[in-house]
């Protein structure tokens, strides 16, 4: 009992319980503290919604060519294909419910075979044919790398076969973490694009995540986010 009245004075676990409760109808955190300060509470207050085995992370990255979501960037280590498929799912759900048609490419250093025997390769070609098989109706291929998502004209000349076919990709599900989070920390501070997230997936009610350091703008996006899954609840 004490050590349950001690870890409530946790801002993170009394917000989560206040979200869990009613009291609150979402809940974003992390400005100032590291990201499992809020993330453990959300798992273990709040908890997976029914059916979903992995709760994952995404960001957005808005781009000139329109938004792309990555995924996953930071939660999940060591993934299987089943792992990746159902986080992809998690993604497309998400899309879907912003209006946007997903168009996914499940991505490594390997297109559609070209390493036949690369660990990483046959992670990504097994969970493309996962999904494929789950949803034939779904804009979904895989095996590749990273250039051949975003450029459908290099893609089309060499894969003429993808089922992305002259489509960019805007749904990027990546191998391992590390992957995930490298791509978007490069792409988002290079480039100079505008970040969102990370956005936690698959949990019974709205809890996001603010980086360490997050502008005026990251905030406001977030809490937006944040009201927005909430009212859509």
């Amino acid at each position: 009992m004490l050590e349950a009245e001690d870890i409530m004075r946790s801002r993170s676990y009394y917000g989560a319980m206040m979200v869990e409760a009613g009291d609150a109808d979402a809940m974003v955190g992390g400005l100032s503290k590291k990201y499992n300060y809020t993330v453990k509470p959300a798992l273990q207050v709040i908890g997976p919604r029914k059916g979903v085995k992995k709760v994952a992370g995404m960001h957005i990255i808005v781009t000139r060519q329109g938004p792309l979501f990555l995924a996953d960037t930071t939660i999940n280590h060591h993934l299987t294909s089943e792992d990746i498929a159902d986080i992809t799912e998690l993604v497309a759900e998400e899309v879907e419910s912003l209006n946007i048609q997903p168009k996914i490419a499940l991505l490594t250093y390997s297109n559609f075979g070209s390493v036949p025997k690369g660990e990483s390769a046959i992670l990504m070609r097994q969970a493309t044919a996962i999904l494929q098989q789950r949803h034939p109706d779904w804009i979904v291929d895989g095996e590749m790398q990273a250039h051949m998502a975003l450029n459908p004209e290099i893609r089309q000349q060499f894969f003429p076969f993808s089922k992305l076919g002259p489509h960019r990709a805007n749904v990027l599900i990546f191998p391992n973490l590390s992957a995930a989070n490298i791509a978007y920390n490069l792409l988002g501070h290079t480039a100079k694009m505008d970040i969102i997230g990370p956005i936690l997936l698959g949990l019974n009610k709205p809890v996001h995540i603010l980086q360490l350091g997050a502008t005026v703008r990251q905030v406001v996006d977030m809490a937006g986010l944040a009201a927005y899954h909430a009212d859509s609840k």
